[in-house]
């Protein structure tokens, strides 16, 4: 017998209750006359995560998040699926088998998400259908693609299609989408969307159908802005290890209730609403269901004091009481090391002085704006403009064609050395940024000597995290993957960057669908038009 205050979620009333559970199944949920401290919500769901990107294997982190109270996720495994396939996929599942956490997936709709970047396998509509056909795989993850679902592409709707036949939601993106192109895209049967960015985006979106995922992520933050639209669920969709030392889906509420959000309707947010869309066996407390049960002090503060899943006490005043041993697997690299002359970038009229084309990183978006730059070509290859933050930014292709493309960005806003890493959203070849050719060229041959991480470097020191896992996670806790991050952030302050996540701003520059500018292993991106664009400009 489990007693306490309990939230209802389907009346949104808070009364004490008693919960007689047998074999982890709630059986009897009876409302008594007595006088409890705290309250009992259902386990917390976070509806649209990729673990990857916590840095942490799926048992890391379940031991991270349990203990604040997530019972559930529903993770779309999109960056192994890019480096390793189904293999990067099984390995998730198999590793997320070994720890109380209950784990759902997408299957991968985007690999690779463009046909302009190199990944390391390609799911096509088959494999789609093998994976939708499999336990544990809920929905068909966000289709990034829009441009293919607006030309018909055979492929994409052939994965769609798929989904429908196996009654299965579609996950959407796609960022500032409007007018007849937005009908177009929800009419092929997609019904979410967590890529909106201002008010009216996500009133249009909503107007048609969409389900909002309001985001509060590590780099993108977009609930404080959108919440007023009405979304139905609350999501991370990427965070880092050093916010989730500070809690995760408990975090979200917290922050929604000061933002205004109604504390009932948050916790809806993430369970009975993101459980009812999904499918999943769990997201309220009532009879049948598995006693997935977190205990609070109050809705306000949110403090989580016990977590249940399945019945089973798994976690107690912030720690787990499970034990975890990460999975191995092989590794993911394959390329020549690389000199400086790899990363020049060459004038194309043997001028004194070339105008380029510039990515401009914004702090806190995915998005990211074009701007131009006047830069000198001394000796035919176009300088970095330190001063002005023009950077140099290179894609190192991994999976063995070895290809590299150059370009350059402003808002990283180093002074000296270089940074890099092979985290680089969707097909993860390795992202550098640098001030110099030299520097950056030891950043990269440095990934390749620890088969990944991310690398900072300056004045012939370096900082690195080692993340061998398909170069995107490490087997080590929490705790240690944050404070080798934290030491990497320090080493890039003092490198003179003032962006709060430098590394996962890096990380999404290579990310094609999401405007503006961006840059893939094969050359510089215009989302908008949905074409390779040149770094030097015209005249």
């Amino acid at each position: 017998m489990i007693k306490g205050n309990m939230l209802n979620v389907f009346t949104e009333e808070i009364y004490p209750a008693e919960l007689e559970v047998k074999n982890g199944i709630i059986t009897c949920v009876k409302p008594v006359k007595k006088s409890f401290d705290n309250i009992i919500i259902p386990g917390l769901i976070d509806a649209h995560i990729h673990i990857e990107s916590s840095m942490l294997t799926p048992s890391r982190f379940a031991e991270t998040v349990v203990p604040h109270g997530t019972t559930a996720v529903v993770s779309d495994p999109h960056e192994i699926a890019n480096t390793m396939g189904l293999d990067g996929i099984q390995y998730m599942m198999d590793d997320a088998a070994n720890v109380p956490l209950k784990t759902y997936f997408t299957a991968p709709s985007c690999v690779p998400a463009t046909s302009f970047e190199t990944s390391g396998a390609i799911i096509g509509p088959e494999e789609v259908e093998k994976l939708l056909k499999m336990d544990g795989i809920v929905a068909l993850g966000e289709m990034m693609n829009f441009p293919g679902v607006l030309n018909e592409d055979p492929h994409v709707l052939g994965k769609i299609d798929a989904a429908k036949r196996f009654k299965k939601p579609v996950d959407g993106h796609a960022p500032l989408l409007s007018g007849s192109e937005l009908c177009k895209y929800v009419s092929s049967g997609i019904s979410t969307e967590h890529e909106c960015t201002e008010i009216g985006e996500a009133l249009e979106k909503k107007r048609l159908g969409m389900k909002l995922m309001l985001r509060e992520g590590s780099s993108a933050k977009n609930l404080k802005d959108l919440f007023t639209a009405g979304g139905e669920f609350i999501v991370s969709d990427d965070k880092h290890p050093e916010d989730l030392q500070m809690g995760h889906v408990d975090v979200m509420i917290r922050n929604a209730v000061e933002y205004g959000v109604d504390p009932v309707e948050a916790v809806k947010m993430v369970t009975l609403n993101p459980s009812n869309h999904y499918g999943l066996n769990s997201g309220s407390i009532s009879h049948g269901k598995p006693a997935d049960l977190v205990f609070v002090d109050d809705l306000e503060n949110f403090k989580v004091e016990r977590v249940f899943i399945n019945g089973e006490l798994v976690a107690e005043e912030g720690k787990p009481l499970f034990k975890v041993k990460p999975l191995d697997i092989k590794g993911t690299f394959n390329f020549k090391p690389k000199t400086a002359q790899d990363f020049q970038v060459k004038s194309i009229q043997n001028n004194v002085k070339e105008t380029v084309r510039v990515i401009e990183v914004l702090e806190g978006q995915l998005l990211t704006l074009e701007s131009e730059a006047i830069l000198n070509a001394p000796k035919g290859s176009i300088e970095a403009d330190v001063t002005n933050d023009i950077l140099k930014i290179a894609v190192v292709e991994r999976y063995g064609h070895n290809r590299i493309s150059n370009a350059f960005v402003k808002g990283f806003d180093l002074k000296k050395g270089a940074i890099a890493s092979s985290v680089a959203h969707d097909s993860h070849n390795i992202v550098v940024v640098g001030t110099t050719s030299h520097d950056m060229a030891e950043a990269v041959n440095k990934l390749l000597k620890i088969n990944g991480g991310i690398v900072a470097t300056a004045d012939g020191e370096f900082s690195v995290l080692n993340l061998p896992i398909a170069g995107l996670m490490s087997k080590s806790p929490v705790d240690e993957v944050a404070d080798k991050l934290n030491e990497l952030h320090g080493f890039v302050r003092n490198m003179g960057s003032k962006l709060k996540s430098p590394f996962m701003t890096m990380s999404f520059m290579a990310l094609l669908v999401i405007p503006k500018l961006k840059i893939s292993d094969q050359g510089l991106f215009n989302v908008e038009t949905f074409e390779f664009v040149d770094v030097v400009k015209k005249d």
